[in-house]
């Protein structure tokens, strides 16, 4: 957990090669189970308002996760005593402890969309499905920038959740989330969507978070957050807390992104991004005033990494970048997804204010460094 101020931001997961052909319409660009017709699945029951029906949509396509580790250093303790901690294990032996979280079925022959923290250092994956069955599965690919991974279970005919569009969403839209909270077993809660295009959180390299008051607990992370009409719109991921458990600030990876990254994820077992070496931070008319710029947006060069491609496109700090090839850039947000969204050894131009001056530049992208555990 990374703590933020007096408030812990809790990566909510954790309380404590691959078999068969990967074909799937949205492997290839397409929507898993595309949506009827945008209408909500909000009904009714006699006088009382419902959604089970959307629920039931997407529920029978999220699983529980439950990743084990196992290390011959690890020691299972209770809490300590005046005299110190109280082995569960005798000091040398060999224990294990199992981390919970939700996944997403995306393919029908077993692909499964979690994220990464869920399944981090696991020796052993299972994957449990609504109706009670069980699966071994292997992790495929993880990608830390986004906190991400594909599993693949050796399954046929599984349920897949169907794909809706975030980046329709709204703030008030309602929000449900469905996972395994607490072990507990599938749970659904209800919210609204509070936020959209959070970042500069430090949850993740790249983030554009759906914020939720949906609750959202350990163990939900990897699950699904869908709209009314029963549509997968993001993976549940984090929640910023003071007690561990849910306070109404959740965040979920918005589901274009996710399902961008398990394409790569799946096809080839990595995401390549594009990197340019630049550390930076979003203009705001607080930021302009302190260090004098004369633009309002943008984002300010902090450093550039010695013998980068932003070294040697001539950036330097005190630099504001407000343009990459014909994308506004109003954020660091937004100018790293122009930068990574172009890929490695791509040519990009941007536009640069330098005190008064307005510039252009070009640089050639490389490969986006991996990030460190």
């Amino acid at each position: 957990m990374l703590k933020i101020g007096p408030t812990v931001l809790v990566m909510t997961a954790l309380v404590g090669g691959a078999s068969g052909a990967i074909s799937t319409l949205w492997l290839s660009g397409g929507a898993a189970t595309p949506a009827d017709s945008g209408q909500s699945l909000h009904t009714r029951r006699g006088d009382l308002p419902t959604f089970a029906e959307a629920i039931a949509r997407v529920a029978p396509a999220v699983v529980s996760i439950f990743a084990t580790q196992t290390d011959p250093q690890l020691r299972r303790t209770a809490p300590h005593t005046d005299s110190g901690p109280v082995w569960m294990t005798p000091p040398g032996s060999v224990a294990s402890r199992t981390g919970l979280g939700s996944g997403v079925i995306l393919a029908p022959d077993g692909l499964i969309l979690t994220n990464r923290h869920v399944v981090h250092d696991a020796d052993r994956v299972r994957a449990v499905l609504a109706d009670g069955r069980s699966f071994q599965v292997v992790v495929l690919g993880v990608d830390p920038d986004t906190d991400l991974a594909v599993l693949k279970a050796d399954a046929e005919g599984l349920p897949t959740a169907p794909i809706g569009r975030s980046q329709a969403l709204r703030v008030g839209d309602l929000a449900l989330a469905i996972g395994n909270p607490f072990g507990i077993g599938q749970t659904v809660t209800m919210g609204i969507v509070s936020a959209t295009g959070r970042g500069e959180l430090g949850i993740t390299s790249i983030e554009n978070f759906i914020q939720t008051d949906a609750a959202i607990n350990p163990g939900n992370s990897g699950g699904a957050l869908i709209n009314a009409q029963g549509e997968l719109v993001g993976i549940n991921t984090a929640i910023l807390t003071e007690s561990g458990a849910s306070q109404g600030v959740g965040f979920a990876i918005p589901g274009e992104l996710a399902i961008e990254v398990a394409r790569s994820l799946a096809t080839h077992g990595q995401v390549s991004r594009g990197w340019i070496g630049l550390h930076g931070r979003s203009v705001n008319p607080g930021v302009a005033e302190s260090f004098g710029l004369r633009t309002m947006r943008g984002v300010l060069v902090a450093s550039t990494l010695v013998d980068s491609p932003a070294a040697r496109a001539g950036l330097r700090p005190g630099d504001v970048v407000t343009r990459v090839d014909n994308r506004d850039v109003t954020s660091v947000q937004d100018l790293l997804e122009a930068i990574a969204g172009a890929g490695p050894n791509a040519q990009i131009d941007l536009e640069v204010w330098r005190g008064s001056q307005r510039m252009l530049t070009r640089a050639t992208t490389e490969t986006r460094p991996p990030v460190a555990d």
